[in-house]
């Protein structure tokens, strides 16, 4: 059983890392600033995610496992709120989406 287990908590920490670096490139190739954005909030939270569910598995049932579940529950709850407060930030600075900019 620790064998599986294992194997699962390597593939969480690749697939983590994977989406880590792929935010990363896309922060860095998206042309505006919502959707870059979008791609860090989204593979902040899922990077994050997959790599604490791997930290979980490997520290078993414990304190340490709370305390994990606990910063899952914030990640899951601020990495959203500050997206949406950065798009918001943006808009109130009148930084409008590609779509809407004059393309002439």
């Amino acid at each position: 059983m620790d064998g599986i287990l294992s194997i699962i908590r390597d593939l969480l920490l690749i697939a983590g890392a994977l989406a880590v670096l792929i935010g990363a490139l896309g922060v860095i190739r998206f042309p505006e600033v919502f959707s870059r954005i979008h791609a860090a909030g989204i593979t902040d939270t899922a990077g994050a995610g997959l790599i604490i569910l791997a930290l979980l598995i490997e520290s078993g049932f414990s304190l340490i496992s709370l305390k994990l579940l606990v910063i899952v529950l914030f990640l899951f709850f601020t990495s959203p709120t500050s997206s949406h407060a950065l798009a918001k930030a943006a808009i109130h600075g009148r930084v409008l989406p590609l779509t809407h900019q004059d393309k002439g």
